[in-house]
């Protein structure tokens, strides 16, 4: 059964988690898992959540993050700190994809000279204060921006880059396929390219899929998060409404949890 879902949304602002009605009857996880969209450098709306999340947990379920951890918000150190050290405490429950500003600051890492520098003007300088490194403009020369390079690949931690580079770009349980940004609607779930899982596809909100699957993403903000057809969308914007949103998936039924801060 497929039916909008909108009932949910008139108790959220009561309480910190809401059961969504409506659920599919498709909706078919193998295993239970949380999955957490976009923080931004939100270190604080991360902590607030993974006390939630702790709090609601069964059993071992598992925590999938679905990338863009970092740019736009004050504390992307901070944010990559607490997510690194949960999946090397606990690899076989926690799962960090890669986002499209992760995929941003690795090419900034590589080539800061060219390709990687439109990093800076999309969140890449908020980031790099939060290490430490100061800059005031998003528009530099080649060697200033080299000498950046540098001071991050120096400030970050042993073994993060190299953690970073190695994060997947999907992962899946059952029909429920989590991904950063979308699947092309005609293209297998395993045969995604990987424009598509970190920036989006054309047609990711226009056409459902008729296989069965179903996307859970984040990356493109929604007021609002729950489930569209063959979508669950996640992202509400930490960074810029104060809101960080997370999903329990199991099987036909989906509870979303919700962290808000009063900053913003």
């Amino acid at each position: 059964m497929r039916r909008g879902i909108t009932s949910w949304l008139k108790s959220w602002k009561k309480h910190d988690h809401v059961e969504v009605e409506g659920v599919p009857d498709d909706f078919a996880p193998e295993i239970p898992f949380f999955a957490v969209g976009d923080i931004h450098g939100c270190a604080g709306l991360l902590d607030a959540m993974l006390l939630q999340l702790e709090a609601a947990a069964s059993g071992d379920e598992t925590r999938v993050f679905l990338g863009d951890y970092i740019d736009r918000g004050s504390d992307s150190r901070g944010v990559l700190m607490r997510i690194w050290g949960l999946s090397q405490e606990h690899p076989d429950k926690v799962v960090c994809l890669m986002g499209n500003h992760e995929r941003m600051m690795l090419d900034f890492i590589d080539d800061p000279a060219g390709t990687g520098a439109e990093w800076l003007r999309f969140g890449g300088v908020e980031t790099l204060r939060s290490f430490g490194i100061s800059t005031e403009s998003r528009e530099l020369d080649s060697a200033a921006s080299i000498d950046l390079a540098n001071a991050l690949e120096a400030a970050l931690p042993a073994g993060m880059q190299e953690w970073l580079r190695g994060l997947p770009l999907q992962w899946s349980s059952g029909n429920m396929h989590c991904v950063h940004a979308a699947m092309s609607p005609k293209r297998h779930a395993k045969s995604q390219r990987e424009e598509a899982l970190l920036w989006g596809h054309p047609k990711f909100f226009s056409e459902p899929r008729e296989d069965g699957v179903f996307v859970v993403h984040g990356h493109t903000i929604v007021e609002n998060a729950g489930i569209s057809a063959s979508r669950v969308s996640l992202d509400t914007g930490a960074y810029k409404t104060g809101l960080l949103t997370a999903a329990r998936i199991s099987a036909s039924s989906c509870v979303m949890f919700q962290t808000e801060s009063d900053s913003l």
